[in-house]
């Protein structure tokens, strides 16, 4: 997710359980890779392996060279994205757009099949619009290029992220072809997780926006696939250890100044269920030191485990 899986945060989610997690998404102009947000999704030193690093364009030369350079960079797998909703994206036909045009899914999978020697993942959803699910064929086609695994999001790209994701059209994809299916989409929770794999049949599960302010949750899924039991919350006490410590993380990959503007919504994330949580979000939003954020922090949790905050 853009602006949301940047080293800190892909960090943080391999230690809480994450089987595999996948880069920010790289445009595939490498003449935009001289910019510092670019710049800095393409550091993977001392990530785990395998290192998956996302790329999305609409051009099979372009997405060809961009594999060829991020693979030089310690990349391990490259992850195409074909799922990506959103309207700067698509405007660029890239993303989701590509649904559309199944030939050129099938060139720009090629190409970057061909590119690199190690292995290609594809993420897609379930076609453009509710007339038009074509994940079938994609997924026929991906498997026919030499993807290596597919990640299906249970929307098409107009229903963006509203209602509510269809799990039959994921459960057809992998009915319909050998590699491996990730599910994904409104994976909320280790037993949604386990309803959906069952149902689907698929070989795992892709968690997005439910990680976000809840990281843990990967280790819940983990530990409830495996025995059947569900995990207790974390305490409020490891809640801000893990905030704290991601605190930190973001600071030093960011510098201080920067990294206390991303924190924020992070910060606001985590604590979205908290008692006294808006009211210190308005405070914390205007802090602009990395210092100040932490004391911000401290002195918030020493209230909650003082029971000082209403809910």
């Amino acid at each position: 997710m853009a602006g949301v899986t940047d080293q800190p945060f892909r960090q943080l989610c391999r230690r809480l359980g994450a089987g595999l997690v996948v880069s920010e998404m790289v445009t595939s102009d490498t003449r935009l890779w001289n910019s510092r947000k670019s710049r800095l999704r393409l550091i993977h030193d001392g990530e785990p392996e395998p290192r998956s690093v996302q790329i999305a364009g609409g051009d099979p030369e372009m997405m060809a060279d961009a594999a060829r350079m991020n693979a030089k960079l310690g990349a391990q797998i490259i992850d195409i994205n074909m799922g990506c909703p959103a309207k700067k994206v698509c405007n660029k036909a890239a993303g989701s757009a590509l649904l559309r045009d199944e030939p050129l899914v099938a060139a720009i999978c090629e190409a970057v099949v061909q590119a690199v020697d190690i292995p290609v993942t594809l993420k897609i959803r379930t076609g453009w619009d509710p007339d038009n699910r074509n994940a079938l064929r994609v997924a026929r086609i991906a498997e026919d290029s030499g993807i290596q695994a597919l990640a299906v999001h249970g929307r098409t790209r107009s229903e963006l992220y509203t209602g509510s994701a269809e799990y039959d059209t994921i459960a057809a994809v992998k009915q319909s072809i050998s590699i491996p299916v990730f599910a994904n989409g409104d994976i909320t929770s280790a037993e949604k997780a386990k309803q959906v794999l069952e149902y689907t049949g698929a070989d795992a599960v892709m968690i997005g926006r439910a990680a976000q302010g809840r990281p843990w949750i990967f280790r819940e899924i983990d530990h409830f696939l495996r025995t059947g039991e569900l995990l207790p919350a974390p305490a409020l006490s490891e809640q801000q250890q893990i905030l704290e410590g991601h605190l930190s993380a973001l600071h030093s990959f960011y510098g201080d100044e920067h990294g206390a503007r991303i924190a924020r919504k992070h910060v606001g994330w985590y604590l979205q269920t908290l008692p006294g949580a808006a009211e210190f979000r308005r405070e914390f939003n205007r802090i602009n030191d990395a210092q100040q954020q932490h004391i911000a922090i401290a002195h918030y949790f020493a209230r909650l485990l003082e029971g000082d905050l209403a809910a």
